[in-house]
C-alpha cells in the first residue's frame, strides 16, 4: 500500500509543479517586455561652479518618461525626458550648436542633460516617440511608452584636480664668449573646454596649435641635430594646459622660470585656432605695433606670408596687469614684461569659456591645408630671425626637400587630437594622452619635462562626465490590468482542473460552501 501511495503523492507533486513552472515561464515573459530596448553611450552635460556660483547640470540620475518636440501644446512635461535632435531646430546647425553650447555652459540646469551620437536605435525609438507624440498621447505611467533611465550616483566635487605642462629645449649653438644665448619661446595650450566634457575634441581650439608645435619642433629638430645649422638660439617648446581658464597652467609655467631664464626671452609666438582659416591670419599683440620689437617680428612675418600669399593682420590690445581675464596667452608673458604675440584665424578675442574646444569643435571643420600653410608661414618666419636672413627670399623649409613640412605627420595628429577630449581637470598626471605628448617631444627636443600643478583659482568641478542610458519600451496600466486579469482566470482554471482531477468535484465544491457553524452549548 505504501508503493502506489508514494507514486499518487509523486504524481501529485509532479502536476503542481507543472503549473509553477508554467507560472515562472509567465512572468519570465512579462519581464522579458520591460528589458532595455536599447542601450547607448551619454555625455552629460559639464557641471562646475565659477567662484561657488554654480553652472550646467546639476543631477545626473534619470528615470522617466521620453517625448520629442512633438509634444501637445497642454503636455505635462514635469516628469518628461525631451529627446532632441540638434539638426531638427530651426536655426543653421552650426550656428545653433555654438549658441546652445553657450547658453547650456552659462545656465544652472536643475536636471540632467545628456548628448548621444544619433544612430539607427536612436531614430527607430524617436520615430516611435514622435508617432505616439503626434496623436496627443504622449508616455505616462496610464498610456505607457518609452522610459530612460540612467543609473549612477549622484556627482562629486573633484578632489584636487591637476594641470600639467611640459616642455623641451632645442638649445642653440654658442661661440666663443657667449655667456647665454638668446631664446624664442614656441607655446600652445592644448586642453579644452566645452559643454560636455567626455565630447570636447577641440580639433581647431587648439588642437591645431598643439600639432603645428609639435610639426615646428620636428623641422627645426632636424636644423639643430648638425652643427652647421645650429642656430644661435635656444629654442623652448611648451605645450601647455589651463588654457579656457586664462591660460592658469601658462602663469604657472612662467612663474616656475628664474629670472635669467625670463630675461633671455626674445620673443614668444603663441599658436591659437589655425586650421579653419581661409586666406587671412592676425597676430595679436599688447604692445603698442609701433614698439620695435613688435614692428620687426610683424614684418618679418608679413614678408613670409606675402610670399605665401597669405593675408596677415595686426591686432592692438592693451592688458590690464591687475585684471585677472587673460584673453590671449601671450598676455601671461607680457604681464611679465616678455615680448610675445598669438598667431591665429580669430579677429577678436574670445570671452571666457568661449571658442575653447566644444561640441562644434570636431575634425570635420578643420582643415589640414590651413594647419600646413600656418606652419611654413610660423616656421618659415622664425628661421630667417634666427639665420638673419629677414631681408632675403630664401626658403628654408621649401617643399620637396628634408625640410619640407609633412603632410601626413600634421593629419595623424590632428585625428588623434580629434578623437581624444582634453578637458583638463578630469586628466589625470598620467593620462596616455599626455604621455604621449611627452614622448613626442622628447623624440624632436632635449631636457623635455613636465610640471604638474594643482589646479586652482575660481573653477570647482564635477564627476560623472558619461553614462549608459537604458531605453525601456513598457507597457500601459491598461495592458498591465489586462494581463493580470488573464493570468488570474488563468491560475482559477488551473487550480479548479487539478483539484476534480486529483481529489473530485464535490472537494472543489466543498472549497467553495460556508462551513457550519459551532452552536455553543449552555449549561
Amino acid at each position: 500500500m505504501m508503493a502506489p501511495q508514494r507514486r499518487g503523492r509523486g504524481r501529485q507533486v509532479m502536476e503542481s509543479v507543472y503549473p509553477v513552472m508554467e507560472l515562472f515561464l509567465l512572468l519570465l515573459a512579462c519581464v522579458e517586455l520591460c528589458d532595455a530596448a536599447t542601450v547607448v553611450d551619454v555625455y552629460r552635460l559639464i557641471q562646475y561652479d565659477i567662484s561657488g556660483v554654480p553652472f550646467g547640470s546639476r543631477l545626473a540620475g534619470l528615470n522617466h518618461h521620453a517625448a520629442s518636440l512633438h509634444f501637445p501644446p497642454s503636455s505635462d512635461l514635469s516628469r518628461t525626458v525631451l529627446i532632441i535632435p540638434l539638426r531638427d531646430l530651426n536655426i543653421s546647425f552650426v550656428k545653433v550648436l555654438e549658441e546652445l553650447e553657450q547658453l547650456l555652459i552659462y545656465s544652472n540646469i536643475p536636471y540632467p542633460v545628456y548628448f548621444t551620437f544619433e544612430d539607427s536605435d536612436i531614430e527607430a525609438v524617436l520615430a516611435d516617440i514622435k508617432k505616439n507624440d503626434a496623436t496627443g498621447q504622449p508616455a505616462t505611467a496610464t498610456t505607457g511608452g518609452y522610459k530612460l533611465v540612467v543609473s549612477v550616483p549622484e556627482p562629486k566635487k573633484l578632489a584636487s584636480p591637476t594641470i600639467t605642462n611640459i616642455q623641451g629645449w632645442l638649445p642653440g649653438l654658442k661661440a666663443e664668449g657667449d655667456n647665454q644665448l638668446p631664446t624664442i619661446a614656441i607655446v600652445a595650450s592644448y586642453d579644452t573646454f566645452g559643454a560636455s566634457p567626455a565630447l570636447s575634441v577641440g580639433s581647431d581650439s587648439n588642437g591645431s596649435g598643439a600639432v603645428a608645435l609639435l610639426e615646428i619642433a620636428r623641422l627645426f629638430s632636424i636644423l639643430y641635430s648638425n652643427p652647421k645649422t645650429r642656430g644661435r638660439y635656444n629654442l623652448l617648446f611648451g605645450l601647455t594646459s589651463g588654457g579656457p581658464y586664462n591660460y592658469n597652467g601658462t602663469h604657472k609655467w612662467l612663474r616656475s622660470f628664474d629670472q635669467r631664464l625670463r630675461e633671455s626671452i626674445d620673443y614668444a609666438i603663441c599658436l591659437n585656432s589655425i586650421g579653419s582659416w581661409d586666406n587671412k591670419l592676425w597676430i595679436h599683440v599688447s604692445k603698442p605695433p609701433e614698439n620695435a620689437y613688435i614692428k620687426q617680428i610683424f614684418e618679418g612675418f608679413s614678408n613670409v606670408a606675402e610670399e605665401l600669399g597669405v593675408e596677415l593682420g595686426l591686432k592692438h590690445k592693451k592688458i590690464n596687469i591687475s585684471n585677472p581675464r587673460v584673453a590671449w596667452e601671450h598676455e601671461q608673458f607680457s604681464k611679465l614684461r616678455v615680448t610675445a604675440a598669438t598667431v591665429s584665424e580669430l579677429s577678436v578675442a574670445p570671452e571666457l569659456l568661449e571658442r575653447t574646444g566644444g561640441l562644434v569643435d570636431s575634425r570635420n571643420f578643420v582643415n589640414e591645408t590651413a594647419v600646413i600653410r600656418s606652419v611654413k608661414l610660423i616656421a618659415e618666419s622664425l628661421a630667417r630671425h634666427i639665420y638673419g636672413y629677414e631681408e632675403k627670399n630664401i626658403q628654408i623649409f621649401s617643399d620637396n626637400s628634408s625640410l619640407a613640412v609633412n603632410p601626413f605627420y600634421i593629419k595623424s595628429w590632428l585625428e588623434l587630437l580629434s578623437r581624444t577630449p582634453r578637458v583638463a581637470p578630469f586628466l589625470s598626471k598620467n593620462d596616455p594622452f599626455i604621455l604621449a605628448l611627452k614622448k613626442e617631444l622628447e623624440d624632436h627636443t632635449h631636457e623635455v619635462n613636465m610640471q604638474h600643478e594643482v589646479f586652482d583659482g575660481i573653477f570647482t568641478f564635477y564627476d560623472s562626465t558619461k553614462a549608459k542610458l537604458n531605453i525601456y519600451q513598457v507597457a500601459s496600466v491598461t495592458f498591465d490590468l489586462l494581463l493580470l486579469l488573464v493570468l488570474g482566470s488563468y491560475l482559477i482554471v488551473l487550480f479548479s482542473f487539478l483539484v476534480i482531477t486529483t481529489r473530485g468535484l464535490d472537494d472543489l465544491i466543498s472549497l467553495f460552501r460556508r462551513p457550519p457553524s459551532r452552536k455553543v452549548k449552555t449549561a
